[in-house]
C-alpha cells in the first residue's frame, strides 16, 4: 500500500483517580474505545493525579478520560489540569465520566476539562466527540485543516 497515507490511532488513556473502586464503567468504556478502533490504556484502580498525568506523558496519548464516581472530581481534575500544563500537555483533550453532579460541570470545564460524559451517555456520542475534537487538535498542531474543515470550504 504504497502511497497511501494511513491514518494515526488516536491514543486515549483511561484512568480512575482517586480511592473510587467501582471500575466496571472504565472497563466499559475502554472496550467501547478499543472497539471504535482507538488504542486504549487502562491504568486500573486508585491513581493519583500524578500517576495519571505521568502514564499519559509515557504512553503520548490524545485523551485522558477520568471516571470518577467518588465525589471527589472538584479536588483531582484541578490538579490533573495543572500538572498536564506543566508538563506543556496542552494538546491532550481531558474528559471526565461518572457520577458529577450537573452544577459542578461548568466548573470543570472552565478547569480545561472538554467535555463531561455522565451516567446514560451513549458509547457513540463519546466515541464521536473524541474522533472530532482530536482531529481538531491535530491539524492545529499540524498546522493544517481537519477533513470536517476541508469539507466545509
Amino acid at each position: 500500500m504504497t502511497g497511501m497515507a494511513t491514518e494515526q490511532k488516536i491514543r486515549v488513556l483511561v484512568a480512575k483517580p482517586g480511592l473510587d473502586g467501582h471500575d466496571r464503567g472504565a472497563k466499559v468504556i475502554a472496550r467501547a474505545l478499543r472497539d471504535a478502533g482507538m488504542e486504549v490504556i487502562y491504568t486500573g484502580l486508585r491513581q493519583t493525579p500524578e500517576m495519571v498525568v505521568n502514564a499519559a506523558l509515557q504512553e503520548d496519548v490524545d485523551v485522558i478520560g477520568l471516571s470518577i464516581l467518588s465525589g471527589a472530581h472538584n479536588a483531582i481534575v484541578p490538579r490533573v489540569t495543572e500538572l498536564l500544563k506543566q508538563n506543556k500537555m496542552d494538546d491532550v483533550l481531558l474528559l471526565v465520566g461518572g457520577i458529577i453532579p450537573d452544577q459542578d460541570v461548568v466548573g470543570l470545564k472552565k478547569s480545561g476539562v472538554a467535555a463531561v460524559f455522565q451516567p446514560g451517555t451513549a458509547m457513540d456520542e463519546i466515541v464521536k466527540f473524541i474522533r472530532e475534537n482530536v482531529d481538531k487538535t491535530r491539524s492545529q498542531v499540524l498546522g493544517v485543516r481537519s477533513k470536517s474543515e476541508k469539507n466545509l470550504a
